[in-house]
This record gives C-alpha cells, structure tokens and sequence, in this order.
C-alpha cells in the first residue's frame, strides 16, 4: 500500500481496497495496527480471520477481488486497480502472490515396499504401552492424497517412455527391492483448489525453498525438521522425534507445483482424458530469485560498497513461479 501510494497514479490508490484474510486473531489485530500506522490506508483495509484453505471463506469476496497476496500465513486482497510499475499501466487483473508459505503448508507421507509395489498412506499412532509415536501403513483412500498422486503419474502413464520405465522399475524391484517414501504437497493442493475454484483467471506468483540442504530424514520432498535451544539448532532424523516447538521446512517441488496449478485449472485433466470440459491454458514460467529480481527487482538499489548485492548473491535456494491465464482454450 506504501508503495502504491508513493509510485501509482493517484487514482490507484484512491480506488483500491486491501483484505486480509487471516486466520489467527491476533495477528490480524497487528496487521490493522501496522497498516492504521498511515492514517490514509485505514478506510481502505480491513482483516476477515478465516482459513484461506476453506473454500467457504471467500464468499462475497471472491465476487469483488481483482488481486491476492499470500504472505506467510496471511492473504491479502485488493481490487479496483493494480499498477504495473514496468509499463506503468493501470490494469484489472486478478493476482495471487505466495511468498514463503509453500514450505509450511500441511504434507502426506506414502510409502511403498519396493519400487513397483503400490503406494500406501502413512499414519501416525501412539501406542497405549508406549511413549513413542509409530507409523500404520494403509491403502491410498485419502481424496487429496489420491488425486496429488494422479497428478504426479499422469506423465508416466500416459506415454510410451512413461510405460518402458515402468517396466524397467519393476524388474529392478525384483532384483535390488528398495522401499520408497514419498512427502506429498496435499496442503498445497488443497489451496490451489479453492482459489482456482474462488478465482478461475487469478494469475500467480509463488516463490519459497526450491531445496533444502543437510536434510537427515529420508523420502522425496522430505523435511527439514528442527529444533532450536539456547541459541543452537540440531536437526532431527525422523518427523516422529519432532515436538511442538520443532520447525518443520518442506523444499519445494516446482514442476509438481506447475502440474497441480495446470490440474487445479481443469486444463490437464481436459489433455490428459480428453475430457469434454475445456480447461484454460495457463502461460508458466520458473525462475530463480536472482533472475527474478534482476527483472523485477531494483538491484541497484541493494548493492553494497563491495559490490555484494543480497537480492541477487543470496537466497540461492529459492525459486519463483509464476503462472498467468490465456484467452484460448486447449
């Protein structure tokens, strides 16, 4: 809103509303302090404390947005107008941003006895005679765990490479048996649901950890799960060892985030099973922060005496996506 204020045209700012969607109560009390901090920007925000994950929460304000901003646990909405500051235009557009929210977003744990064996959900129980938790393999019933599942296998399985590797995995099970582990983004999923759903021609910019290093517990897309004491933190090698006060990072899969973004849309599924209902297209692009930011950014503004320039020089396990609708169908 600052930056609105200082750099659009005036009508810009004149005519725009931010919402926040928050869900905690009282980070939405210091949001409206931080914000009521510019008397100007009051009479144009306002907090709505839902769960951006509830498709019941957007109501009426999907009907009036023309901009979404994802920051942390927070979404905040404008509409009216958004300035472009490269072209300096003034546009209707709808826009999700996503800043360093993926990676806290709930995940499933799958595993799998071998590398042909089927996927199964992983559970966690306490037992009545034991301290520790443990884990309880069931059949994949899960609706959201299912269809991240069918959105990662819709490439393998529907072309001749997809199926030659199949093959080849399942001789290979036979010989060397591997057990799999498998984190899927399903809060992610979920998300992206709702606001395709809320706001079909949302264009979106999601950036957050493309990896994350010196990771101990096992499986693909597997957390960082650690735990801060006196000033020190030791990593975990098992998700069960975590206790409240454990931070939990999960990296980024950026093309399972293109592919959900495209399925969530209704396109892929449209290719995939020539289905009857058109999908729109969306145009996608993934960058790392450092093209980014040259692009978008103001570097120069960020260079130090030495020449070292924290937007471009740091940051270097981070990626940007960015995904915007198209007017043709198919």
């Amino acid at each position: 809103m600052d930056y609105l204020m200082l750099n659009a045209p005036a009508r810009v700012y004149n005519s725009m509303s931010y919402i926040s969607v928050e869900i905690s109560s009282s980070l939405a009390k210091k949001q409206m302090e931080t914000v009521g901090a510019v008397r100007s920007h009051l009479s144009k925000f306002r907090v709505e404390c839902h769960d951006a994950a509830d498709k019941n929460a957007w109501g009426i304000l999907a009907f009036f947005l023309h901009f979404l901003l994802i920051w942390r646990d927070s979404c905040y909405l404008s509409y009216k107008y958004i300035w472009e500051r490269k072209q300096n235009l003034c546009m209707k557009e709808p826009m999700e941003n996503s800043y360093s929210v993926l990676d806290n977003l709930p995940h499933d744990l799958i595993y799998s006895e071998n590398q042909a064996s089927p996927w199964m959900e992983v559970w966690v129980e306490k037992q009545h005679n034991r301290v520790a938790l443990s884990e309880l393999y069931k059949p994949l019933q899960d609706p959201l765990i299912k269809r991240c599942v069918e959105i990662i296998d819709l490439e393998k399985d529907h072309n001749t490479q997809g199926r030659a590797i199949s093959a080849a995995r399942h001789i290979w099970s036979k010989v060397f048996p591997k057990p799999r582990r498998c984190w899927l983004p399903t809060g992610c999923l979920k998300l992206l649901e709702v606001l395709h759903g809320a706001l079909p021609k949302m264009s979106l910019i999601a950036s957050d950890f493309s990896y994350l290093p010196d990771v101990r517990i096992p499986g693909e897309r597997a957390p960082l799960v650690s735990t801060k004491k006196d000033g020190s933190s030791s990593d975990h090698s098992s998700y069960l060892d975590a206790k409240g006060d454990a931070d939990i990072f999960f990296p980024t899969d950026f093309w399972l985030l293109e592919r959900m973004d495209h399925f969530c849309s209704g396109w892929l599924k449209a290719c995939e099973y020539k289905s009857s209902k058109q999908g729109r297209k969306r145009r996608t692009i993934t960058l790392d922060t450092s093209s980014f930011m040259e692009e978008f950014g103001l570097p120069s503004k960020t260079r130090t005496k030495d020449g070292y320039n924290p937007l471009l020089d740091d940051f270097k396990n981070t990626k940007f996506y960015l995904s915007v609708p198209t007017h043709n169908i198919r």
